[in-house]
């Protein structure tokens, strides 16, 4: 089997009972992996800060919480450091 497509050679040659024309390429845009592609983009082509850089898609509403939490927190150390 190739690691590559999976496909075995038996399933293309004819004289092995395989069909040459057995699987068609075809083409899939993944939206998600747009995204992605688009933030890597972004990030450092190299140096410290691309060191260790992800991207990974995160659901708005989960994005939108942890930003109001790292703001609620944020807003919590500025009230205790003016006491």
């Amino acid at each position: 089997m190739c690691p590559q497509c999976g496909t075995r050679d038996a399933e293309w040659d004819e004289t092995a009972g395989g069909d040459e024309n057995a699987y068609v390429a075809a083409t899939h845009k993944c939206i998600g992996c747009e995204v992605i592609a688009d933030k890597q983009a972004e990030l450092p082509a190299e140096g410290q800060a691309a060191r260790g850089m992800k991207v990974y898609l995160l659901p708005a509403a989960v994005h939108a919480a942890l930003q109001a939490q790292r703001e609620l927190t944020g807003r919590r150390r500025d009230d205790e450091d003016d006491d």
